[in-house]
């Protein structure tokens, strides 16, 4: 049985195979939709945890996270980033309509947890 998140996930044809695998894949990943702070990307910040680079600042991801019932010390509080990841988990274990949203946001965190493991 093929694994869900294998090394072709969501590449359907073999030329989205060769692109990504030969030339994509090699690239960095720039984001020019993202809600780190501008300061930041300027100043070429290191962030010492996957964590804080998926939650901190970005207020949509708080906003599920409240609608979903997180409590605030794991939003902006001063929870660990292992609580806040772990909690920030909880919208989308959800049956809300929030699932399908974070659906494409979990995915590409997981690639970027496999990429730096």
């Amino acid at each position: 049985m093929k694994q869900f998140m294998d090394k072709d996930f969501l590449l359907s044809t073999q030329s989205a195979k060769d692109l990504y695998h030969n030339y994509a894949a090699k690239m960095p990943i720039v984001d020019y939709h993202c809600h780190i702070n501008p300061q930041e990307i300027y100043e070429d910040r290191k962030f010492d945890t996957i964590t804080q680079v998926w939650l901190g600042g970005d207020h949509y991801k708080w906003r599920q996270m409240r609608s979903n019932g997180v409590e605030e010390k794991y939003i902006t509080g001063d929870a660990t980033d292992r609580e806040n990841s772990r909690n920030g988990q909880k919208p989308c274990q959800s049956s809300s309509v929030t699932l399908f949203i974070t659906g494409a946001i979990w995915n590409f965190r997981d690639i970027l947890v496999t990429q730096a493991t």
